[in-house]
C-alpha cells in the first residue's frame, strides 16, 4: 500500500515528515501530530477497505506510510470484536486516532525494575475521531482491545518503523518481559 493510493494519508505523512524534521522535543512533537491527526479525522479521512479488514485470528497492522529513513511510520491497526493486544511498550513515541469503532486502552506505569508486577493506571475508551498520545519514550506501557460490537480501526503514528522495531511485552502479574517485533500485515491477505 502506497500513500499515493490514499491521498489523505499522503498529505498527513508529508505533514508528519515536516514536523519530525523540525527537531521538536518528543512531547511537543506528539502534541502537534495529535492535533494534525485530529484535524485529518474531522475532515473525513477515508481508508480503503483492504486496510480496514480484520483478521479472524489476531489484530493486524497495515502499513500506510513508512518514512524512507525509518524515522516514523503510519499504520492502520485493526482489532476484530473480542481481540486485543498483550500488555506492551513501544520503545518510541506514538499517537493514535480512532478511525472507526471503539478502542479500550488500559495504561500501566512503566516499570522501573524487572520482574515486579505492573501497576495499573487507568482505562479509557476512545471512539471515532478521538486522538491520544499513546506513548512517549518514558511513558510507554499499555494494552488495547476492541471495545464494541464491530471492529475498531485506528490510525497509529510512531517514531520508528513499528513493523521492524523490537519492543517489550509484559506479563502484568509478574512483570516478566519478553521481546517481540510486530509484523506488518499484507493488505492483500489477512495473515498476521
Amino acid at each position: 500500500m502506497s500513500t499515493q493510493t490514499v491521498p489523505g494519508i499522503a498529505t498527513f505523512a508529508d505533514t508528519v515528515a515536516g514536523l519530525v524534521a523540525e527537531g521538536l522535543d518528543e512531547r511537543t512533537l506528539t502534541a502537534r501530530i495529535r492535533d494534525e491527526l485530529e484535524a485529518a479525522l474531522a475532515a473525513g479521512l477515508e481508508l480503503p477497505e483492504e486496510v480496514t479488514r480484520p483478521d479472524p485470528v489476531r489484530y493486524v497492522m497495515y502499513p500506510l506510510h513508512v518514512a524512507a529513513d525509518g524515522g516514523f511510520s503510519i499504520a492502520s491497526a485493526v482489532w476484530d470484536v473480542g481481540q486485543g493486544t498483550p500488555v506492551h511498550g513501544h520503545e518510541t513515541w506514538g499517537v493514535v486516532g480512532i478511525h472507526s469503532g471503539v478502542e479500550v486502552e488500559t495504561r500501566y506505569e512503566k516499570p522501573a525494575e524487572p520482574d515486579v508486577p505492573l501497576v495499573r493506571e487507568g482505562t479509557d475508551e476512545w471512539t471515532a475521531g478521538q486522538v491520544t498520545v499513546c506513548c512517549t519514550t518514558d511513558d510507554d506501557v499499555h494494552q488495547v482491545r476492541c471495545g464494541g460490537d464491530r471492529p475498531v480501526v485506528g490510525i497509529h503514528v510512531y517514531g520508528a518503523d513499528i513493523g521492524t522495531l523490537p519492543r517489550r511485552g509484559y506479563d502484568p502479574d509478574t512483570g516478566a518481559v519478553h521481546w517481540f517485533t510486530s509484523r506488518w500485515a499484507d493488505h492483500h491477505d489477512t495473515g498476521a
